[in-house]
């Protein structure tokens, strides 16, 4: 089990960038795949970004290459979301997620989410 709290939620303008972080309790870290998925009021959560064990590999959404960038650090227990050129329909709140397997872009495959974290975007 991996303790997972997301932060660097916020207001932002469109256009503009935000970086979103989360930050893993536990010494099993370096042993799960990471991803962040979105989740807009009404809808159902959405993938965003996934990222391997050792941060070689990485998967996008269609909707967010070019513009996200997800990064990890082991030493650190944290994974990053870089997040760039936002958009209004960015908007949702933020969850990262830790799964046995790389890549998944199924929430059902991954085992331990955060709280989230709130990013508005406005137009």
């Amino acid at each position: 089990q991996v303790q997972l709290v997301e932060s660097g939620g916020g207001l932002v303008q469109a256009g503009g960038s935000l970086r979103l972080s989360c930050a893993a309790s536990g010494r099993t870290f370096s042993s799960y795949a990471m991803g962040w998925f979105f989740q807009a009021p009404g809808k159902e959560r959405d993938f965003v970004a996934a990222i391997d064990w050792r941060g070689y590999s990485t998967d996008y959404a269609d909707s967010v290459k070019g513009r996200f960038t997800i990064s990890r650090d082991n030493a650190k227990n944290t994974v990053n979301l870089q997040m760039s050129s936002l958009k209004f329909e960015d908007t949702a709140i933020y969850y990262c997620a830790a799964a046995s397997y790389f890549p998944r872009t199924l929430p059902g495959s991954y085992a331990n989410w955060g709280q989230g974290t709130q990013v508005t975007v406005s137009s």
